[in-house]
């Protein structure tokens, strides 16, 4: 099974600052370790919500907002897609993803991360018969 990690943002990446190299070291490495385990699938940042825009459908019309956007808290930073046999696996994954983030930030760094099955065809092969 597939799932989405997603990493929540926070005021530092919403300003535009990047990481600290030695985070950006520290996740480079564990991603080469799970990708090369086949547990990795891809990942990616976002840029800050300054960059880009939200679409709401709402009454028939499609109405376009430019960023910036006022919840930090709700934006997604970045994601990674893993590949595990269950939920808890991926949460587990995702739990060590976070150490990583005290590890090198130290204990009083705040963050979340959101984990989300993705579905496949698999999932609607029923529904299409």
């Amino acid at each position: 099974m597939r799932f989405m990690v997603m990493m929540k943002a926070d005021k530092d990446y919403e300003a535009g600052i990047p990481p600290p190299p030695e985070l950006m070291a520290a996740v480079g490495k564990a991603s080469e370790e799970m990708a090369r385990a086949g547990i990795l699938v891809g990942t990616g940042g976002l840029a800050p919500t300054s960059m880009g825009a939200k679409l709401r459908l709402s009454g028939g019309n499609v109405v376009v907002t430019d960023g910036p956007f006022a919840e930090t808290k709700e934006v997604i930073g970045g994601y990674a897609i893993l590949e595990a046999a269950s939920k808890e696996e991926a949460i587990e994954m995702a739990r060590r993803f976070l150490q990583l983030h005290a590890d090198v930030l130290g204990p009083a760094y705040e963050t979340e991360a959101e984990v989300r099955r993705m579905f496949d065809a698999s999932d609607f092969a029923s529904a299409n018969r």
